[in-house]
């Protein structure tokens, strides 16, 4: 989902807070340079969590929050806060890395570095994808799209990639279920998803593109019934769908593929991986910049494929 005003105000308010710090500590010539810093693993607690976002928010009786995990991350010294916010616009996930000596706070997303930044996610990609797949098994482009069924900005994207995959002949796109845990039948959908994606690809895309047409039709009680239905209509056995996806073992594969998306830190849908590049903001993405994202990954090539990537004449 597309970032709310509700993110807009916290890396305003921080933004504010950095701001009055700075001005209120000018540097002086003579003060000596500042202390190297020392890592530290101690994370910060959940109460000291939760007061800091009482004082962000303590004048806004609408704002709620809920503290999903506290954790490292691969950065050193940095802790990642992940917490559902919610207000009167609807809920999103959002995150806070905390600096090792607990007094600050940065917003924003850690991004990869170094010569083959995006080589990493693309590895982790290769070993956990689970979802169906369009295209040659052997394109020089996978493009991963993490997404939720009841999400409206994961509807709006599909024509733009719908045209991407008919231009670019050799990229494959992957689908990977990602229900928000603030959708009540994201996860019922995504469930019938996997059930029919197993059974016939080909049933699964006209799956997907009937449930986006039918997102302002379901709803939580009736979802059963019209999952079921969209399955015939795609070509697949309703009451077989609707079996399958009451099975711990299709729970499972759907959490396994939240699972690969939390461990690549995505946060909203649609989020898509092109070549383990990292698009947050797909539904907002000028059509341009995604096709000349596409075609700079085509020429440069798997950049897994060390071989390739290191051969002469390849561009780094």
């Amino acid at each position: 989902m597309r970032r709310s005003l509700l993110c807009c105000s916290l890396v305003l308010l921080l933004i504010s807070f950095a701001v009055a710090q700075q001005k209120s500590s000018p540097k002086s010539k003579d003060a000596p340079p500042p202390a190297v810093p020392t890592f530290s693993a101690r994370l910060p607690s959940e109460e000291t969590v939760n007061s800091f976002m009482k004082q962000m928010f303590g004048y806004d009786s609408s704002v709620s929050w809920k503290i999903v995990a506290i954790r490292p991350t691969e950065a050193e010294g940095l802790t990642e806060v992940l917490m559902l916010l919610s207000n009167s616009q609807g809920q999103q996930n959002s995150r806070l890395y905390v600096t090792a000596d607990g007094k600050h706070a940065v917003v924003g997303d850690i991004i990869p570095f170094g010569a083959h930044p995006f080589t990493p996610a693309l590895e982790t990609l290769s070993k956990g994808m689970n979802g169906p797949s369009r295209g040659p098994a052997d394109a020089p482009v996978t493009m991963v799209e993490f997404s939720d069924l009841q999400c409206p900005h994961c509807k709006e994207a599909q024509p733009t990639i719908e045209k991407l995959l008919s231009e670019e002949k050799n990229a494959r796109l992957v689908f990977q279920n990602f229900p928000l845990p603030g959708h009540d039948w994201a996860a019922k959908g995504a469930y019938y998803g996997d059930c029919i994606g197993r059974a016939s690809p080909d049933a699964f895309w006209k799956y997907v593109a009937a449930v986006y047409d039918a997102q302002k039709d379901i709803t939580a009680s009736n979802a059963d019934e019209k999952l079921t239905a969209i399955a015939v209509q795609s070509g697949a056995s309703g009451p077989d769908t609707a079996a399958c996806a009451a099975k711990p073992e299709t729970v499972a594969r759907v959490q396994q593929s939240v699972a690969l998306g939390t461990a690549l830190e995505v946060t909203g849908t649609p989020t898509m991986f092109v070549n383990g590049r990292k698009i947050s903001n797909l539904s907002g993405l000028p059509y341009e910049i995604l096709k000349g994202l596409t075609e700079f990954a085509g020429r440069a090539g798997n950049p897994a494929d060390k071989e390739l990537v290191d051969s002469p004449g390849v561009p780094k």
